[in-house]
């Protein structure tokens, strides 16, 4: 009568939010349904792990691995009623002869096609300086293949490296080694050295992290779930704490560009790729 659209209001007070209330059991496939607290208690047991530290979404897929038939709507309620979405420990997640990268963006089919390199600065407070973390990281799979921690690395570091990974792969033809223009990668012996055993080099254009974003992103990470994270003073002690975290990093964290799975899964998935190529070479 008064000209107002009948969905828009009730003719009685629902009195409270629209919609069925949401549910307070969850489904497990072992133990059937279980309470929200269950599903709290193995929020909290997951993020006890000392490198572990993730959103709802993220979370959803390390409890769907456990068992758990949940949405991430239903986590992101769950864990904003128990105060789990603000942890205190939650971290801000925010030469001459030379031959450059020719496309920023790397398209790989297989492990092993692109592999990416970097050196991170790492301060040790019990000498007062920098030790220096060489990353080898395969491109497909984002699998941390090598790693080397050191006050030093050279050239000959760099090459040992290298032929210990190559020793250990078996690689294909057609494989492309990229890194940055540091004094370690663009040396003459690096280059000869993998020109030898037929394996292309190519360096990212200068003040370009981008054109290698993988390796990059692997030691952002690093800084905000390690470096941030630990208190730590002397070399050995980061350096355990650094081979933990790879094996962490390659069998448990998932991945969100990898389809929420880890790196190892990737590879064992699609290492057959190799073999073939090796084959048809």
């Amino acid at each position: 009568m008064v000209g107002i659209v009948p969905s828009s209001y009730y003719r009685v007070t629902s009195n409270g939010k629209k919609g069925n209330k949401p549910s307070k059991e969850t489904f497990h496939n072992t133990e059937g349904f279980v309470s929200q607290d269950a599903v709290i208690a193995s929020v909290k047991k997951i993020l006890e792990h000392e490198f572990i530290d993730c959103g709802y979404r993220l979370m959803t897929s390390y409890l769907i691995r456990d068992g758990y038939r949940i949405n991430h709507k239903k986590l992101y309620r769950i864990m904003k009623e128990a105060g789990l979405l603000k942890l205190d420990n939650r971290i801000d997640r925010s030469g001459s002869g030379r031959k450059f990268v020719k496309f920023r963006k790397v398209h790989t089919t297989r492990p092993l096609e692109c592999l990416e390199m970097d050196i991170k600065m790492v301060w040790v407070p019990s000498v007062g300086k920098n030790a220096y973390l060489l990353s080898i990281i395969d491109v497909h799979t984002r699998r941390i293949l090598k790693d080397y921690f050191s006050f030093n690395i050279k050239q000959n570091n760099v090459i040992v490296l290298l032929s210990e990974l190559f020793e250990d792969y078996e690689y294909p033809g057609n494989v492309v080694v990229r890194s940055d223009n540091g004094s370690q990668f663009i040396a003459k012996r690096v280059r000869e050295y993998l020109g030898l055993i037929g394996v292309k080099q190519e360096f990212t254009h200068i003040a370009t992290p981008e054109e290698n974003a993988h390796i990059e992103a692997y030691h952002g990470i690093l800084k905000k779930e390690v470096f941030r994270r630990f208190d730590y003073q002397y070399f050995g002690e980061i350096e355990r704490i650094l081979n933990r975290y790879v094996k962490f990093y390659n069998n448990r964290r998932l991945h969100g560009l990898l389809g929420r799975i880890t790196p190892m899964e990737k590879w064992n998935a699609d290492k057959h790729l190799i073999i073939m190529k090796k084959l048809t070479a």
